[in-house]
């Protein structure tokens, strides 16, 4: 709980389905009477989301991790300013679609040694964490085979392959397992609608009735 809302966090490699179960949790939060804000990152501010065009898009080579963490940051920092704190201040549930987990993951552990410095800067500039992070694991083959599919000119990352993608995700349960009451890990090799009931029932367990 941060503020008199509620702020849960979505996270997991590329094509793990996360986007997906944070719409369905917004739309069954809202069937059950919570008001949500639905957002993501990098973006969700209009400054946002200048910055997620420039750090999804492009050669994988574009940026070295030191500057996608201060990109990132100042990304995050926008978002949470304009959209994610005056949401809790108004007593609203908030989904992010990730949040400071993945540049934990993406630039702090995968692409080098980096950990200290992006827990520096979150410390710093951003100082918050959701009460609830849902992180959908998957096989990194499956989660590659379906992010490539989407076709979409954001695919920087997943341009990575699929080393990156098994890295990440053995970032994501460490992550997981040093942080037991923060995290649910949920199973997404299953159908959608048996991912979403275990999603409601571990969101439903932190909200008030």
């Amino acid at each position: 709980m941060t503020g008199r809302g509620h702020f849960i966090s979505f996270e997991g490699i590329d094509g793990s389905g996360k986007s997906t179960q944070a719409r369905l949790l917004a739309q069954n939060l809202r069937d059950a009477g919570h008001v949500v804000t639905l957002t993501r990152e990098p973006g969700g501010s209009p400054g946002a989301e200048e910055i997620r065009r420039l750090v999804l898009e492009g050669d994988p080579g574009r940026w070295s991790a030191e500057t996608e963490i201060l990109l990132f940051t100042a990304a995050r920092r926008d978002h949470l300013e304009k959209i994610i704190r005056p949401a809790l201040a108004r007593g609203e549930t908030v989904i992010t679609d990730r949040f400071a987990d993945s540049t934990r993951v993406y630039q702090g552990i995968t692409r080098g040694d980096l950990r200290a410095t992006v827990d520096r800067l979150h410390d710093l500039m951003i100082a918050t964490e959701p009460a609830l992070t849902l992180l959908i694991d998957i096989d990194p083959a499956t989660g590659l085979s379906r992010a490539v599919a989407r076709r979409t000119s954001e695919r920087r990352f997943e341009d990575m392959g699929l080393a990156m993608q098994s890295a990440m995700r053995a970032g994501f349960l460490a992550l997981a397992q040093a942080n037991p009451a923060r995290f649910a890990v949920i199973d997404g090799a299953r159908p959608p609608e048996a991912v979403a009931e275990d999603i409601l029932r571990s969101a439903l367990a932190r909200l008030p009735r």
